[in-house]
C-alpha cells in the first residue's frame, strides 16, 4: 500500500538511484495513499508523499497525481494520514524531525513497523498525534490481505474504521499490543510450503507452469473452504481421507517428518523474533 507499482517504461532497472547512503534523508516516510490502484474497500483519491530523494519515486508520484518531498515534517504538515513505512530500528530516526519541528501533528500515524509497539511510537511522536499499529501482508497487493491492527491511546474509534479500509483488516486486536507480534506475517512461512507442491508436482509428471498454478489454486480453494463454511480443518479432512487411500497415505508422510510440528515452530520462532526487535527498537 505504500508502494506504487512501476509501469513498463519506469523499471528500477533503467531509473538511475539518486539515494544518498549517508545523508540523514535516507530515513523516510511514506504516505502511501494515491488511488491505490483499485484497493480493497475504498477507492478515495489520496497523495502520495515520500522523504527519500530517489528519482523513481518522484516519477511514481508523478504518475498518480500525487507529489514528492524530500522532508518529513512537509509529509505531515500535508497529510492526514501518515504511514509509518521503515525499519524497526529507522524509526526514532524518522519521526525525530517531526517532534522536534512544533509543528500540530494531530494526525493518524498508520505503523506498520515491525515489533515497534504503539506505545514506543506515542513516546517519539508529539502528545496529540494518533497511532494505530498495523501489522499488514503481502496478500493485500491481490487484495486478499490477513492484516490486524491494535489503537494507540489517542486514536478514535473513525480512525479504526478508516484504517479497516485502507488495509482491509481481518481484525481488531484492541486488547493487548503484544498479540499481534508475528501474526501476519504466515505467508511469507507458506510460500516454501506452495513451492514444494509444485515441485512434487514437477516430479510426479506435471509442467512448471501447471504445477503452481494448480499448487496456487489447491492452497487457495483449501483456505476458502475453511473460512467460508467455518468448519474445523481437521473435520474437513476427515471428510477425504478414504481407508487406504493417497490422501492417507500423504498425511502419514507428512506425519512422519514433522510437518506440523514445523509449522507451529516457524509461528513461534518469528514471534520471538518480533519480540526480541520491539526490545530494541
Amino acid at each position: 500500500m505504500s508502494t506504487v507499482p512501476a509501469s513498463p517504461s519506469h523499471s528500477r532497472r533503467t531509473i538511475p538511484n539518486t539515494r544518498r547512503q549517508n545523508d540523514r534523508q535516507l530515513p523516510s516516510l511514506r504516505l502511501g495513499i494515491s488511488k491505490r490502484f483499485q484497493g480493497r474497500y475504498i477507492d478515495e483519491t489520496f497523495r502520495y508523499l515520500r522523504f527519500t530523494p530517489d528519482f523513481f519515486y518522484v516519477l511514481c508520484a508523478q504518475e498518480i497525481g500525487g507529489e514528492a518531498v524530500f522532508d518529513n515534517v512537509p509529509v505531515v504538515e500535508k497529510s492526514d494520514i501518515v504511514i509509518i513505512s521503515v525499519k524497526p530500528t529507522v524509526v526514532p530516526v524518522a519521526l525525530s524531525d517531526i517532534k522536534a519541528s512544533n509543528i500540530k501533528a494531530d494526525k493518524l500515524f498508520l505503523s506498520i513497523a515491525m515489533g515497534v509497539t504503539t506505545k514506543t511510537i506515542e513516546k517519539l511522536l508529539p502528545s496529540e498525534s494518533r497511532v494505530i499499529r498495523v501489522m499488514p501482508n503481502t496478500p493485500a497487493l491481490v487484495r486478499n490481505a490477513a492484516s490486524v491492527f491494535v489503537v494507540g491511546k489517542k486514536a478514535t474509534e473513525a480512525d479504526a474504521r478508516i484504517t479497516k479500509k485502507i488495509v482491509g483488516v481481518y481484525r481488531d486486536l484492541r486488547t493487548s499490543s503484544r498479540r499481534i507480534s508475528g501474526s501476519c506475517n504466515g505467508a511469507q512461512r507458506l510460500r516454501p510450503g506452495l513451492q514444494a507442491l509444485a515441485d512434487g508436482g514437477v516430479k510426479m509428471g506435471l509442467p512448471r507452469d501447471l504445477a503452481y498454478r494448480l499448487a496456487a489454486q489447491t492452497v487457495l480453494g483449501a483456505a476458502q473452504m475453511v473460512r467460508d463454511t467455518n468448519t474445523h480443518p481437521g473435520v474437513l479432512k476427515d471428510d477425504v481421507t478414504s481407508p487406504a487411500g493417497s490422501t492417507a497415505a500423504g498425511l502419514h508422510f507428512l506425519e512422519k517428518q514433522g510437518f506440523r510440528a514445523a509449522i507451529i515452530g516457524a509461528i513461534e520462532s518469528a514471534t520471538e523474533r518480533c519480540r526480541e526487535v520491539s526490545k530494541t527498537a
